[in-house]
Order: C-alpha cells, then sequence, then structure tokens
C-alpha cells in the first residue's frame, strides 16, 4: 500500500487565491508593507486568531484587485487587507 504524501510550500496568505486553505506556519512582519509597525501588526494579527497551527482558508476577494480578502480562521470569518496578510506564512 503505498502512502500519499502531502507536500506543500510555504507561502503569504496575502498570495493565496480564493478557495486556498491552509495551516498558518508563522508571522512574518517584517515581510508585510503595512502601515503599522511591526509589534502592533503582529499583536493585531495574533489578537484576531492568527496563530500558528490555526487552519485558514481563503473565503472572498474583493473586486478591486483582489483585495480585501475574507478569511476564515478556524470558525471565525475575518476581513484583511493583503498587505497585512503578507506577514502570515501558511502552508
Amino acid at each position: 500500500m503505498s502512502e500519499q504524501i502531502d507536500i506543500r510550500t510555504s507561502q503569504p496568505l496575502g498570495l493565496a487565491k480564493r478557495g486556498y486553505s491552509g495551516v498558518i506556519q508563522h508571522l512574518a512582519v517584517a515581510d508585510a508593507a503595512s502601515a503599522l509597525d511591526g509589534h502592533e501588526l503582529e499583536s493585531r494579527l495574533i489578537e484576531l486568531g492568527f496563530v500558528e497551527g490555526a487552519r485558514v482558508e481563503v473565503l472572498h476577494e474583493g473586486i478591486v484587485g483582489r483585495d480585501p480578502i475574507a478569511v476564515r480562521v478556524e470558525n471565525v470569518t475575518i476581513a484583511l487587507r493583503r498587505r497585512e496578510a503578507m506577514a502570515i506564512i501558511v502552508a
């Protein structure tokens, strides 16, 4: 019996398209082009539930420039700008 192994590469959530689902690997706030400073962005993302190991799914994309995105984190739906989503590394 052969085992299938799902090897996924890590990517920023900000690059994911509608329908993507994965698991948060870590936060990389230095990679985000946010107006917020790194500590504040990291704190806000953690407060919203973007923590290591949480399951995420991209539910919807905005019409103009595919921004913002609606993301389900565990059982909560959150709207997020793509530039802030670039700080969330998923696989």
